[in-house]
Formats: C-alpha cells, structure tokens, sequence
C-alpha cells in the first residue's frame, strides 16, 4: 500500500529565487513530479533582483521529504536557506501549559489565593475531604499515566518518548471534554510499582487514563487500580478502542442489515485492545466468535493459555475450531483485526458471508489491504486517516471522562461503556448513514456531549448542580 502524502509529513522550506520569470511555477511542478504536494506559498521578503519564499509542501515520509528538498534545490536559479518539519515545530516546548484562573494583581489577590485565606480551604478540606471536589482542580482534573512500553505502534520507547503522545492526550481531554489532564510518564515497567505511585498520586485527580502500557501488565495494573482506588480507572487502549468498534459495528449492522445477535465475529489480537473489544462485543449481544492471535485461532484446548486467554476460549469458539485465522473467517459476518499488518488478503475476505464487514485496524498498515478488502466487503473500516470509516479513540475518551467527572463516579462499568457506544452510534442519522460512513468526525458537534451525558446517565449522575456551595458548607457562610 503506497503511502499518500500527510500534513503529517509537511515541511516549510525557506528559499530565494530569481524575481520575475517561471522559476516558481517550476518549483512547483518539481515538487508535484516528486510525488509531493504544495499547499502553501508564501513571499516573505521581496528585491529588484531575489525573491525570498516559504514553500511548504506535505511528503509521505521523512526520506520523501528530503527528495522534495532536492527536487526543488535542482530548479535552476534556486537557493535553499532553512528547511523546517512543521511537525517537530509544533512540538517544540511542549503542547500544553498551565495558567491561573484568577488574576494575582495585588496583595489582596495574593492573600486569597495564596497565604493566609487558602490556609481556611485547607482546614475546610481536612475536615470534609469531598470538598476537594469542590474546592480544588481535583474536580476536573485527570492523571494521564504511562510506563512508555507500548506507545502507538512504536513498542517499548520509554517514557520520555511517550511523552509528547501524553500530551498530545492532555490537549485533547482540553479541546474536547473542557478536562484538565496532565501527563505522568513513570520511569518504571514493574507492575507493583506502577500501582504504588498511581495509588499515591490519586488524592489529586478525579480520573485515572492509563496509557499505552502493554499486555499481559495492564491488565492486572487496571484491574487492581479499579479495586483500589476510589476514582474511574480507564484504560483507553483496552476500552476506548472497544467502545469506538462496537460503536461503528452498530452502524455497519445498519448498512447492511444485519442484527448482532446474529453474526459471526472473527477477532485478530487477543492484546489489550482484542481482549477489551471481546467483552463489550458480548455485553452487547454478539454469541458466535472466534479469536485468534499469533499462534493460531484460541480454544480450549490449546496448550499453554494464560489467565486472560483462558478466559477467551472458555467465551467463544463453541465448535473448538482449531486451525488458523484464514480458516477461520470462511463464512464470517465481521472481521475485526487489532494485530498486524498484512496478514490477510482480498482472497481471504472474498471467503466471508455475503455483506460482510472488515475493521482491519493496525496501524499503520492494516491486516488486509483496505482497497483489497472493498471489493468484497460491504463496508470496510480502518485506524487510518487517509480512508474513509476512521476507528479513532479521540471520539469517546472525551465524552467518557467528562461524563464520570460530572456524575461523581467512582468506577468504570461495562454497562458504561455500552452506553457510551450506543451514543456515539446515534450521532450518525439515518439520511446521513451509509457503508463510507458509519462513524461521525471527531469534530462533529454533537459527538463529545453525546458521550458526556450517556456515560453520565449511566453511571448514576445528574446534570452539574446550578448551587456551587450547599447550604451546610464552609462556603455557605462567607
């Protein structure tokens, strides 16, 4: 699968040519006949005889982006001066900051927000804890926590390479769900200790967002997190993926009209994110799948199953099918694929039942060639910007984490999560529902408050209360 060019591989390049002449329409059909694409062009200083511009330009990968630098350094007449990947540009001093909410103009200010009157908070915390809530960030607050061994496709980079992904989450819970979130990149992988400091950490946030942390780990480290502490534990790898799958299965369904309880779902990964999207998929009806990972389709009885994969073939593959993935999808309804690259094609999906559905979501090369799969597919979805049908987890951690917030939850249910997806998916009408559109933009108006107020209801909560201090708070005297 070719790669297209991406805003995500642009470059600006700052460069002078002569004044007057073709020089700069034939800047840009060298760049067009190296495969990249101009989408600015920008005059920054002007002469008789030179002219100074940025050219910025988008490339498929970074060694793309040097030959667009050649091909324009090759136009006669042309110098190049600095070269710029906007990329590395917006990242540079980090994409989030803190600021105060209230100005500190005089020593009045001082003395509220600070010393003395803040001692008076203190003691009115101390002697109601859940005035916390109330009283401090920890109301809208949200600890995004990594150990940096499994972030994006990368693998195990460590945490201050994880670092600009958890930003990058933090801006998002902001853009999104108006949440406070900050980035905590912990330089341990031991379970134990990960659950030590995250315990530790907790008094100061009203939600846990474990991150890229991989499988068997995050398991145990949720599961006794969510044990633990008294706040919502969400692991957004596990369960942010699988409330967006279910979510645009609902919508595929539609498409084709098929009804869940009904079809036959074969799962690629047994990981994090396969093992999370199995149990909603079940919660939300489905009865007949199989699952596979990289030794072959899991049963029963299988020698060497863990824990977790123990769990899976005793909860699907009713016939003990033994053989393969390839094997398995002959006369399936859905494929969904949280794996590896390439590992099917156009041949295996033509094995399907009529109208079938493939989520080839890897990243970022898919199980199955996308263009391949659309030829015998009904509806075909991947992680991928670049195709239509994006399973993205920026459309439900928003909307999550603002409804547990609002709601005062102190757990995650499954029940939440189906609620959840069954928002997301009512986002999509039926005028504008159809097989290249099954799951709205993360920009969609309606698709964070949506979330919000299902996973709100769902947990218990009521609407945010319009009478900041009870009647019997410290704060009802002032």
């Amino acid at each position: 699968m070719t790669a297209l060019p991406s805003v995500s591989y642009s470059i600006t390049v700052r460069l002078e040519v002569p004044a007057g002449g073709s020089t700069v329409s034939k800047l840009t059909t060298a760049v067009e006949q190296a495969g990249g694409l101009v989408t600015a062009l920008d005059v920054t200083a002007s002469g008789h005889e030179r002219l100074r511009i940025d050219v910025t330009c988008a490339a498929a990968d970074t060694e793309h982006a040097g030959r667009l630098v050649e091909a324009m350094r090759a136009v006669p007449g042309v110098e190049i001066g600095r070269v710029s990947d906007r990329t590395f540009l917006m990242h540079l001093g980090g994409k989030i900051s803190m600021e105060a909410k209230h100005p500190i103009r005089n020593r009045d200010d001082l003395s509220m927000i600070y010393t003395p009157g803040v001692a008076r908070v203190c003691l009115a915390i101390a002697a109601n804890p859940e005035d916390a809530r109330r009283l401090t960030i920890k109301r809208n607050t949200v600890a995004v926590v990594t150990d940096g061994s499994a972030v994006l496709g990368l693998g195990n980079i460590g945490p201050e390479a994880a670092l600009p992904v958890m930003e990058g989450k933090a801006a998002l819970f902001k853009r999104f769900a108006g949440i406070d979130a900050w980035p905590l990149c912990l330089d341990t992988q031991d379970t134990e200790a990960i659950i030590a400091v995250v315990k530790a950490i907790a008094p100061g946030f009203a939600g846990i967002n474990l991150e890229d942390i991989s499988a068997p780990r995050c398991f145990e480290i949720e599961a006794r997190l969510r044990e633990e502490l008294d706040i919502p534990v969400f692991h957004d790898d596990q369960h942010g993926t699988a409330v967006v799958v279910l979510a645009a299965l609902f919508n595929a369904l539609r498409v084709v009209n098929k009804d869940i309880s009904e079809v036959r779902v074969v799962l690629s990964g047994a990981g994090a994110a396969g093992t999370a999207i199995l149990k909603l998929l079940i919660e939300a009806g489905v009865k007949d799948a199989i699952v596979a990972d990289i030794a072959g389709v899991i049963h029963t009885e299988r020698d060497g199953l863990s824990p977790e994969l123990r769990w899976i073939a005793e909860n699907t593959n009713a016939a003990k099918y033994s053989g393969d993935l390839k094997g398995a999808l002959a006369g399936a309804d859905v494929f969904i694929g949280v794996s590896a690259p390439n590992i099917l094609n156009g041949a295996d999906i033509a094995t399907m039942n009529k109208d079938s559905i493939v989520f080839a979501l890897a990243n970022p090369d898919p199980e199955v060639d996308p263009a391949a799969a659309h030829e015998h597919a009904a509806v075909v979805a991947t992680g991928r910007s670049d195709f239509p049908n994006q399973i993205n987890n920026v459309l439900v951690f928003p909307g999550v984490f603002r409804g547990l917030l609002d709601a005062q939850s102190s757990k995650v249910s499954i029940q939440t999560e189906l609620a959840a997806a069954k928002a997301l998916a009512s986002v999509v009408t039926d005028d504008e529902l159809n097989a290249d559109y099954i799951v709205p933009s993360v920009f969609h108006p309606e698709v964070h408050t949506r979330v919000a107020h299902a996973v709100r209801d769902a947990a218990g909560g009521k609407a945010p209360a319009a009478e900041l201090f009870p009647d019997d708070s410290p704060g009802a005297l002032i």
